[in-house]
C-alpha cells in the first residue's frame, strides 16, 4: 500500500466513514490513477473532468456512479493532499429526478412466494417489515431485535449513524422462527457460512432478482423497493412524514418526501378539482359518493 493510499484511508476513518464508503472512494481513485498510470499528486484538475468525460460516454456509468468518483476524487484533493482548490472546482453530473417504483401488496406477496432460503426470505421480509437497507439487514445482531419494546436498532446506518426502527408482531414471530431454524452460534441474526460473517448483501440481491424473474412479475423489485413500499404503506395508514423519516434514518425531510410522495393510494383518494366544479355548489363530492 502507498504511503497515499495509507493517509487517504485514514483521512476517511478519522471523519467515521462507513466501510463500503471508503473501499468505494479507494476504488474509484485507484482506477482514476490507473486510467492516467500516474500518481493523483501528479495529476490536476483538467485530468479530473477529462476522466469525467470518460466514465459517461466512454464507459457510460450513471451519474450517480459519476459523482461518487468526483466525491471521492474531491476528497482527496481538498483533505489529504490540502491543494489550493475548493468544491466548486469540482463539476457534479445533473441527476435526473425520478420516482422510485413501488411495488404493491400483491406484488410483494407474490415474490416472497418464490424468495428460496429461509434466511433469503427473512432478509427481504425485514427490508419491508421494518424499512431497512439490504446493507442494514444483513447485518442485523440477534442483540439489536428488542421484542420487550418491539424495537429493532440499527447499527451503523447509513452515514455511520445509529437509529430504532419498528418491529412488528409478525416480524418478530418470523425472525423467533428464523432463529430457531438457523440457530446462529455468533452475534448476526443471519450468519454466513463464513466464521463470524453475516450473510452478503450480493447473495440476498440475487435471490431477490431471481425471485422476481420466477414470479413474472412486470415491475422490478429489489430490496430496496421493499424499502420504498415500507414508507409507502406508512404514509397511506397516516404516519407523520417525520416519523417515517426518522424510521428510514434519512438525515433530510425532502429525502422522506420523495420516497413517500409516490403513494399510489394517496394519489388516487386525491380528488380532483373538475369533480367539484361538475358538481355544482351544494352538490355532493362525486368521489364522496362513491365512497359512501
Amino acid at each position: 500500500m502507498t504511503p497515499l493510499r495509507q493517509r487517504f484511508i485514514e483521512d476517511m476513518q478519522l471523519r467515521n466513514f462507513a466501510p463500503t464508503t471508503q473501499r468505494s472512494y479507494v476504488h474509484y481513485v485507484a482506477d482514476f490513477a490507473l486510467y492516467y498510470r500516474r500518481s493523483p499528486e501528479q495529476l490536476d484538475l483538467e485530468a479530473v473532468r477529462q476522466y469525467q468525460l470518460h466514465l459517461l460516454e466512454e464507459r457510460q456509468l450513471s451519474p450517480q456512479s459519476v459523482n461518487t468518483f468526483v466525491s471521492a476524487v474531491q476528497f482527496l484533493y481538498l483533505v489529504t493532499l490540502e491543494m489550493p482548490w475548493g468544491k466548486q472546482d469540482f463539476a457534479r453530473t445533473r441527476v435526473e429526478e425520478k420516482l422510485p417504483v413501488v411495488p404493491g401488496p400483491d406484488e410483494i406477496r407474490r415474490l416472497f412466494e418464490h424468495v428460496t432460503g429461509l434466511k433469503n426470505r427473512a432478509v427481504l421480509m425485514v427490508c419491508f417489515g421494518a424499512g431497512l437497507r439490504i446493507s442494514e439487514a444483513v447485518a442485523l445482531k440477534v442483540a439489536h431485535i428488542d421484542s420487550q419494546r418491539m424495537l429493532l436498532r440499527v447499527e451503523h446506518g447509513k452515514g455511520g449513524k445509529d437509529r430504532y426502527t419498528t418491529l412488528s408482531p409478525a416480524l418478530l414471530q418470523l425472525l423467533r422462527l428464523c432463529y430457531r431454524s438457523i440457530r446462529p452460534a455468533g452475534e448476526w441474526m443471519f450468519p454466513s457460512w463464513r466464521p463470524q460473517r453475516h450473510i452478503s448483501s450480493g447473495l440476498v440481491q440475487r435471490a431477490c432478482r431471481d425471485a422476481w424473474q420466477r414470479a413474472g412479475l412486470p415491475k422490478r423489485i429489489t430490496p430496496h423497493s421493499l424499502r420504498h413500499a415500507f414508507a409507502s404503506c406508512l404514509l397511506e395508514n397516516g404516519v407523520d412524514t417525520r416519523v417515517i423519516q426518522v424510521l428510514l434514518g434519512h438525515r433530510r425531510i425532502d429525502t422522506t418526501a420523495r420516497y413517500t410522495a409516490v403513494s399510489p393510494a394517496k394519489i388516487a383518494a386525491t380528488s380532483s378539482p373538475l369533480d367539484q366544479l361538475l358538481a355544482g355548489p351544494g352538490k355532493p363530492h362525486a368521489r364522496r359518493r362513491q365512497k359512501a
